[in-house]
């Protein structure tokens, strides 16, 4: 394949990659985006495959061959409520990638550069190398903590900003010191350090953020993979590389600003952890705030059924419960009876961005009747019933009224307003922020305690 073939080839992959970002952006054009996607990175492996600097096909075709493999086994098997850890190790491949990439450009006799050429390809590499690291070891702790396989708790070390900072004026002195090498054996200890250090680094950002801020970890460490295979790409000189890698990288940074705003967060705190420092306990300072009214699934039928106006939030219980098939059902029944049923979705629902969506979707949810919290929040006064399906942090008024509250000013579903509240839960456990909620104890809500899935069985046979 000739050089104007391959740079053809990338350019129209490049703008297959931007418009499957553009049909991403929204549920109905999400297919058609994905197609976009797949027909981009089809044209780009077969592109790269006969690029000129592939000498060994049997050995390529067998990696190929056992990657795709394991590749659908796993995509087959895994279940929607795993996804966010599925996710987090895609991540943490990426950013692996990157640095066995950095240290094979180093290594490669085949490569000379000289002067100005050296140095930048040096700094490439340096860059690709930390980045990829960090990413690397974050997302093998953050899949860690999405599975249950570490706690969920942050993990603060005494002074840890202070080896933060500590850690990269290292890394700074050791990047002016392999930059400065003069041979590829003189450069590659500082090289090892460094990583060394950037191993270490991904682990305490990660350990030290509580699990309430995941969903802004999973798009962090999602732009991060984008950088580094953009790194990648200019250490190997492939455009396409690093087209591909400005896009994730930069839409990861994106979408990770508006999870902070869907927050209150700002980035850098989430990065210094805090958030779910109670690890699950509920803060009980307050005292007793009420009693509690529970209630049956067959009366929450009856309650949906006599109802004009119906909203349903949904939260990682009901992705845990795989209950959204069941969910469907329902609103199908209801909206058959009249009733005007709509979703109300928050930013961080769940544990990824979007995770919401993904599940009603694969329901097949009608798309017009999911909305956002912006769209839907003024609605609830007019609203006859409400049913929280396994959310808690989400739906939390202390949010707005309580200023000392660990949550306090993070936009929420304002749900209380609504004539009638019923709130599925297993029991009056706090959420992943791990801070009580007043919601549970108000005269109009009622607490429908059990196992998600039962309890949505229940109420379709009533309904």
């Amino acid at each position: 394949m000739t050089q104007g073939i391959l740079t053809a080839a990338y350019l129209a992959a490049s703008v297959l990659f931007i418009l499957a970002l553009g049909g991403l952006s929204h549920p109905e054009t999400a297919r058609r985006g994905n197609l976009y996607g797949i027909i981009g990175m089809t044209i780009a492996l077969v592109a790269t495959i006969w690029g000129a600097q592939i000498t060994s096909y049997v050995t390529l075709f067998s990696i190929m061959a056992i990657s795709a493999i394991i590749g659908i086994i796993v995509a087959a098997r895994v279940q929607m409520t795993a996804m966010p850890e599925l996710v987090a190790m895609l991540h943490s491949f990426v950013g692996l990638a990157a640095v066995l990439v950095g240290f094979a450009s180093y290594m490669d006799p085949t490569t000379h550069y000289e002067g100005v050429e050296k140095t930048i390809h040096e700094v490439e590499i340096f860059l690709g190398v930390l980045i990829g690291a960090v990413t690397f070891t974050g997302s093998v702790i953050a899949f860690g903590k999405l599975h249950a396989l570490i706690t969920s708790k942050p993990l603060y070390l005494p002074a840890r900003h202070w080896v933060n900072l500590a850690g990269g004026l290292a890394c700074i002195w050791l990047g002016v010191a392999f930059v400065g090498a003069e041979s590829v054996p003189a450069g590659m200890l500082p090289l090892l350090i460094m990583t060394l250090i950037a191993f270490a680094f991904g682990v305490h950002m990660v350990m030290a953020i509580g699990g309430a801020d995941m969903p802004v970890v999973i798009s962090m460490l999602n732009s991060y993979s984008g950088w580094a295979a953009a790194a990648t790409g200019f250490m190997l000189s492939n455009d396409l590389l690093i087209i591909a890698g400005a896009l994730v990288g930069s839409s990861g940074a994106i979408l990770s600003y508006i999870m902070c705003r869907a927050m209150n967060r700002k980035f850098l705190a989430v990065i210094a952890g805090g958030f779910g420092t109670a690890g699950g306990a509920a803060t009980s300072a307050e005292g007793e705030q009420g009693e509690v009214v529970s209630t049956s699934a067959e009366e929450t039928a009856q309650l949906l059924s006599e109802a004009k106006n119906v909203i349903i939030v949904p939260g990682y219980g009901m992705a845990v419960a795989q209950a959204q098939h069941t969910i469907q059902d329902i609103t199908k029944k209801l909206r058959d009876k009249g009733v005007n049923v709509r979703f109300g979705i928050h930013p961080v629902a769940g544990r990824m961005p979007g995770h919401m969506n993904v599940l009603l979707a694969e329901a097949k949810v009608p798309y017009d009747i999911v909305l956002e919290m912006d769209e839907i929040n003024e609605d609830f006064p007019e609203t006859d019933a409400v049913l929280v399906i396994g959310a808690n942090d989400i739906v939390n008024p202390s949010a707005q009224t309580d200023p000392n509250s660990p949550i306090a000013g993070m936009p929420v579903l304002e749900v209380w307003k609504a004539t009638t509240v019923v709130v599925m839960k297993r029991s009056m456990a706090t959420g992943y922020a791990g801070v009580s909620n007043p919601l549970f104890f108000h005269d109009n809500t009622r607490m429908l305690f059990g196992d998600a899935k039962a309890s949505v069985d229940a109420i379709l046979a009533g309904v």
